[in-house]
C-alpha cells in the first residue's frame, strides 16, 4: 500500500458527499482478499472477534477504520506481519493495545488522540517492531491537516522518531537518517538537561 494512502483516506472521512453509502451497522466483513479483511463503514462498537480469528493464519491487513472504536482490547493470537488501520474512530491517547510484536504498520488517523507522550510510549512498548505509523489530524499530531505550525510539526516529529527508533516512514514522510540523528541528539540533549534540573531540586 503506497504512503499517501493514508492522506486519501482522511480526506475521504472529512468528505460528505460519498458515492457509495456504508454498509449496514453490524453487518459482514468485506474480506478484499485471502490476507485483507474489511470492517470499515459499519459503525461498529465492538471489534468483530469471532470472524477476525477465522482469519488469522492468512489475515495481513486488519481495516477497522470508520467505526465507533474506541478500546482495543483483542489479543495478540494473530501472528506474521500485521498492517492494523484504525482511521476515523474514537481512540484517545489513553487506549491500551495488546503486546503484538508481529505488528509493522499501524494507521491510527483522525482520531481523538491529543496525549503524545503517552501513545507513543504504549505504541513503543506494544509494537516492537512497528515500521509504519501514521497518526495524521489528531491533536498530538500537528500538521497542516489541523492547523499546525511548521515548528510543531518538526518538534512533533522528532519526539516519535526519537523514542520509536524502529520507524520507516511517520505519517506519509520517510524517515531520513539526518532526521533519525537529529532527533536522538535532541532529545538525548533534552534527557540530560531534565535530569541535571531534577538533581538540583533535590539537592535545595
Amino acid at each position: 500500500m503506497p504512503w499517501w494512502w493514508a492522506a486519501v483516506r482522511i480526506e475521504e472521512c472529512e468528505s460528505s458527499d460519498m458515492e457509495a453509502g456504508p454498509p449496514t451497522p453490524g453487518g459482514p466483513a468485506v474480506v478484499v482478499g485471502p490476507q485483507r479483511l474489511s470492517f470499515a463503514y459499519q459503525g461498529l462498537l465492538e471489534i468483530p472477534y469471532d470472524t477476525i480469528l477465522q482469519q488469522q493464519d492468512t489475515l495481513e491487513v486488519l481495516d477497522l477504520s470508520y467505526n465507533l472504536l474506541d478500546e482495543y482490547p483483542f489479543g495478540n493470537q494473530i501472528s506474521g506481519h500485521i498492517t492494523l488501520i484504525l482511521d476515523c474512530n474514537n481512540y484517545n491517547a489513553h487506549v491500551k493495545f495488546p503486546y503484538m510484536p508481529s505488528l509493522t504498520t499501524l494507521w491510527i488517523n483522525k482520531n481523538k488522540i491529543s496525549n503524545l507522550p503517552i501513545i507513543v510510549e504504549e505504541i513503543c512498548c506494544k509494537f516492537p517492531n512497528i515500521k509504519i505509523l501514521s497518526m495524521m489530524n489528531n491533536e498530538a499530531a500537528p500538521s497542516y491537516f489541523n492547523g499546525g505550525s511548521l515548528t510543531q510539526y518538526i518538534d512533533y516529529r522528532q519526539y516519535v522518531i526519537s523514542q520509536i527508533p524502529s520507524l520507516e516512514v511517520l505519517d506519509d514522510t520517510e524517515v531520513q537518517e539526518k532526521e533519525r540523528e537529529l532527533a536522538r541528539k535532541t532529545y538525548r540533549m533534552q534527557r540530560i538537561r531534565e535530569g541535571r534540573s531534577r538533581r538540583k531540586e533535590l539537592h535545595r
